[in-house]
């Protein structure tokens, strides 16, 4: 499973590779990493269709992640892929505007990667 995370903060892709260390080893996901909404577009332009899934912060300077859902659902329709909205702030305005934009979870930081790992088994690829 190909998964894009989109966050600003660098410290982001060696907590993923730390905690998905087995997943990544034995093939089982594969992680890309996009500092910015703008940097996820330019890699989505290349290769959604290996994308299976896209998790992204909500609040990043240019485009929000809010911005970079709506983007993701008017230009790839088939196949769509997974979208997780994270946030570190889990308020209701957040969680109704991605739910609007057709995000398929909401998680919060400090994120709970036991619970991540139990989404991610249950994604179709």
């Amino acid at each position: 499973m190909k998964i894009l995370v989109v966050d600003d903060e660098a410290d982001v892709q060696p907590l993923f590779t730390q905690r998905f260390r087995k997943e990544i080893k034995s093939g089982e996901m594969a992680f890309t990493f996009a500092l910015s909404g703008e940097e996820a577009m330019g890699y989505l332009e290349q290769n959604h269709s290996e994308v299976i899934l896209i998790l992204s912060d909500i609040n990043m300077p240019g485009m929000s992640g809010l911005e970079l859902l709506k983007n993701i659902r008017s230009t790839y329709e088939k196949p769509p892929p997974v979208v997780m909205m994270i946030t570190a702030y889990g308020d209701d305005e957040n969680y109704r505007q991605s739910m609007e934009l057709g995000a398929n979870d909401f998680l919060t930081k400090p994120l709970d990667f036991n619970n991540l790992k139990d989404k991610l088994k249950h994604i179709e690829q």
